[in-house]
C-alpha cells in the first residue's frame, strides 16, 4: 500500500528559522518558534535606530522563545537590554509573552492599542488561526474536564473556546508563582498617531476583526505595512463570534476594506508567514473567503431548517476541526447573516440560540 502524499505546510505552519532578514534598512525579521494549533512560527521584527531597537511581536512567554529571542539579537549584534520599545500587535500570547521579560531586562516602553486587554470575554483566548486550518487537539478530552476560567457557557450553549490544555497549565502555574505573564500597557495608542522608529515616522492603523485591540503599523516613507494576524498571506485569521462588536465579521470587513484602501504600501509584513507584497489583494482574497462562507452557511440552513450552533458548525467545517472554535465562527457568520436579514433567530426551552436560514 503507497504512502499518501504529505500535504505541504503553509508559510504560517512553518518552523522558524534561525536567520535573521533585513526587510529594509533597520527593518529585521527574526523568526521565533511557537507551539500553537496550526502555526509554527512568530515573526518578531526589530527595529533599529542610535537608542537599540524596537521589537514588534516577541513571541510567548517560557524559555524556548526567551532563548530564541536572545540568540536572534545576538545576531544582530544586539542584547535585551538594547530594547527600548515593544510594539504589541494585538492581545493574544504568541503576541505579547516576552513583552514582560524584555521590559525587566531593559526597562521598555510597552505599545500597545488602548483597548488591549486579555480576558475571556474577547476573542483573545483563541488560536490565531482560522478554524480549517488547525488540526485537533491531542488533548482535548483532558482539557475538557479542567475547571477554570474558562469553563463557561457560551451564548448557544457551547463551551467557551479555550487555549490547549498544557499552555492553560503553563499559565496557572506562573500565576501561583506570582510570574504575570501580561505586560503593564506604558504607552497605549489609538489609530493615527505616530511613533518615531528606526527613523521613520510609524502610523498606528487601528483594525478590529481578529481581535477588538488589534492594530497594524504603516510606514509610508519606506512602503512597510507591519500587518500582525490582520492580514496574513496564506491562511485567515480566526473570526470569533464573542466579541464586544454586534456583528464581529462586519467589523473585520470594515478593517479589511481600510487597509485595502491604504496608499504607499510596498510590502506587507506580517505576523506569521513571508512578507507579500499585494496587501490590497490579499485583503479582498480574505473578504471573498467569508463571503463564500457565507453563502455555505445560507445553503446549509437550507438543508437542516431551523437548527442550532453546533447543527451548522459540523455541516460546515470537517470532523477534525469540530469543538469551541468552530463554534464561535460558526456563530460570528450566523450572527452576520441575521443582522443582513438573511436568518431568524430564537431561543429553545433551554434558552439557546436557534437560528434559521430562508
Amino acid at each position: 500500500m503507497s504512502e499518501q502524499p504529505h500535504k505541504p505546510k503553509k508559510q504560517e505552519q512553518e518552523d522558524a528559522r534561525a536567520d535573521v532578514t533585513e526587510m529594509a534598512p533597520n527593518v529585521l525579521r527574526m523568526e521565533l518558534p511557537i507551539r500553537m494549533p496550526g502555526l509554527g512560527h512568530v515573526n518578531m521584527y526589530a527595529l533599529l535606530d542610535d537608542d537599540g531597537a524596537a521589537v514588534v511581536d516577541p513571541g510567548l512567554p517560557g524559555k524556548d522563545s526567551w532563548n530564541a529571542i536572545q540568540h536572534r539579537l545576538k545576531q544582530a549584534g544586539l542584547k535585551p537590554k538594547d530594547i527600548h520599545t515593544v510594539l504589541i500587535t494585538h492581545s493574544h500570547p504568541d503576541h505579547f509573552g516576552g513583552a514582560r521579560r524584555i521590559q525587566k531586562e531593559s526597562g521598555a516602553t510597552i505599545v500597545a492599542h488602548q483597548s488591549f486587554r486579555f480576558g475571556v470575554m474577547e476573542s483573545t483566548d483563541e488560536s490565531d488561526v482560522s478554524v480549517e486550518d488547525l488540526s485537533a487537539s491531542e488533548d482535548d478530552a483532558a482539557h475538557r474536564n479542567v475547571i477554570d476560567r474558562w469553563h463557561h457557557r457560551t451564548p448557544w450553549g457551547g463551551q467557551h473556546p479555550r487555549p490547549p490544555f498544557k499552555m492553560r497549565m503553563r499559565w496557572r502555574v506562573a500565576r501561583w508563582l506570582g510570574r504575570g505573564m501580561v505586560p503593564p500597557i506604558t504607552k497605549p495608542v489609538v489609530a493615527g498617531q505616530a511613533l518615531r522608529l528606526a527613523g521613520r515616522e510609524w502610523f498606528v492603523t487601528h483594525t478590529p476583526g481578529h481581535t477588538e485591540d488589534h492594530i497594524c503599523f504603516h510606514c509610508p516613507e519606506e512602503g512597510l505595512f507591519l500587518t500582525g494576524d490582520h492580514v496574513l498571506p496564506t491562511i485567515t485569521p480566526h473570526i470569533s463570534g464573542l466579541a464586544f462588536h454586534d456583528d464581529p465579521l462586519l467589523q473585520f470587513f470594515e478593517s479589511l476594506d481600510q487597509v485595502a484602501a491604504i496608499e504607499n504600501v510596498d510590502k506587507a509584513l506580517p505576523a506569521h508567514g513571508h512578507p507579500f507584497d499585494d496587501l490590497a489583494g490579499r485583503a479582498l482574497a480574505i473578504k471573498e473567503h467569508h463571503y463564500d462562507r457565507l453563502d455555505t452557511v445560507k445553503r446549509i440552513g437550507r438543508e437542516l431548517g431551523p437548527s442550532n450552533v453546533q447543527a451548522f458548525s459540523q455541516k460546515l467545517f470537517k470532523q477534525r476541526s469540530w469543538g469551541e472554535m468552530a463554534e464561535s465562527e460558526t456563530f460570528a457568520h450566523l450572527e452576520h447573516l441575521r443582522h443582513t436579514g438573511d436568518a431568524a433567530t430564537h431561543r429553545d426551552d433551554e434558552g439557546f440560540l436557534i437560528y434559521e436560514c430562508g
